[in-house]
């Protein structure tokens, strides 16, 4: 385990995150990291690096979703003098760079399917030529790689390859969103409060606990680098006397202290981050399937990251006489059924119009507008199994 002053939430949200890295750093199997956009995945895949026998060789991070498609074989592959426009000189490619280290290919699943083809053979083979060359050049890379996208969807889609995903999916890692992580907010307020000051020469400002409940009451769709961006924004409008949170929220003053956002179908209890043990899972390792934040991997061939939510499903209102009017209450109170009930008769009346389909545009997750990991998340936590209405 990594120690908690190098990485903010090791010991808390992200605790069953670095029992997993723990397991699979001192190996040499491939990594898969999931994660919302801002959830910090770099900064593990650089833990797994450091926790390596390669921890003294190269760390490159390349971003897939930035690389033009005409040069991307030259990035990745290198390219020899002449082999094109504009080449002149012999480059060596990120995999050469990275040899005897590790090679963070973010954003893996942004690469064309030509560009899949070549990386599979690199990685079989462990060798490649570069472009315009003939030569063939041994390479030793640990990948790791990482994706805010749903890889198994893909992969059944046809968007991705299987053989890639099977190859590169070898140790499956989900980190999870920030607003899982309530019980780190706290800690990274703290020390985001105090890089800032130092950062931008004001004198230490004190996080107080309401400016915690403001930031423990939004849902943080940037993740971590976005609370990262709040601070430095709070800390600057407080003027080195305090830190303004409201203000950098954008919240008015009344609304910063009662408003509350959130996202998915049922939010944990505000400030809640999951239990400790939720990611900790042991490893199944080639498997395509659905992973979860437990790691595991199922057969239904999605990967689902429990409650990465992406629209928050709206609250219905009740017809009113007057505006501001309650509800009419239940004639008697023993005829109120439980939540979880109520929400799985809902969502078994929508698979079953939808013949069983989550995603795309005529799928459950679309009609009850939420994301569809979130909805998946809840289909296994109230046990409706969606094969069921497929078959009908």
């Amino acid at each position: 385990m990594p120690d908690p002053e190098v990485v903010v939430g090791a010991r808390q949200g992200l605790r069953s995150v670095f029992e997993r890295v723990a397991m699979v750093a001192p190996s040499d199997l491939p990594v898969l990291l999931f994660g919302e956009t801002g959830t910090g995945k770099e900064v593990v895949a650089r833990v797994i690096h450091d926790g390596s026998a390669r921890g003294e060789g190269p760390f490159w991070r390349v971003n897939c979703g930035a690389l033009s498609p005409e040069l991307v074989d030259s990035e990745l592959f290198g390219h020899e003098r002449g082999s094109f426009t504009g080449a002149i000189a012999q480059r060596k490619g990120w995999f050469e760079q990275a040899h005897c280290g590790t090679l963070f290919l973010d954003e893996v699943a942004e690469l064309s399917p030509g560009v899949q083809v070549r990386l599979l053979r690199v990685l079989q083979e462990g060798e490649l030529v570069r472009v315009g060359g003939t030569q063939t050049i041994v390479v030793d890379v640990r990948i790791v790689a990482a994706t805010h996208r749903d890889l198994a969807a893909m992969v059944e889609a046809r968007e991705f390859r299987e053989d890639l995903f099977y190859r590169i999916s070898a140790f499956p890692i989900v980190i999870p969103p920030l607003r899982e992580r309530g019980g780190d907010i706290a800690e990274l307020a703290r020390y985001f409060a105090a890089r800032a000051a130092k950062r931008f020469e004001l004198r230490p400002v004190t996080v107080e606990p309401h400016d915690i409940e403001l930031l423990r009451d939004y849902a943080w769709p940037g993740n971590v680098r976005e609370l990262a961006t709040v601070i430095d924004r709070a800390v600057l409008l407080g003027e080195g006397r305090r830190i303004d949170i409201a203000r950098s929220l954008n919240l008015s003053p009344r609304a910063a202290t009662s408003r509350s956002m959130t996202a998915g179908l049922a939010p944990p209890p505000r400030g809640h981050g999951p239990a400790p043990h939720a990611a900790a899972a042991s490893p199944h390792a080639g498997h395509a399937g659905h992973v979860d934040h437990t790691g595991h991997v199922d057969h239904t061939g999605h990967v689902d990251h429990a409650g990465h939510a992406g629209h928050a499903t709206p609250a219905p209102h009740a017809p009113a006489s007057r505006a501001g009017a309650l509800p009419e209450p239940a004639a008697d109170p023993a005829t109120i059924e439980p939540l979880d009930d109520v929400i799985r008769r809902h969502v078994e009346g929508a698979l079953a119009a939808c013949k069983g389909r989550i995603d795309g545009p005529f799928g459950v997750a679309h009609k009850l507008a939420v994301n569809p990991h979130t909805l998946r998340a809840r289909m296994r936590k109230l046990g409706i199994d969606w094969r069921r209405h497929r078959k009908a």
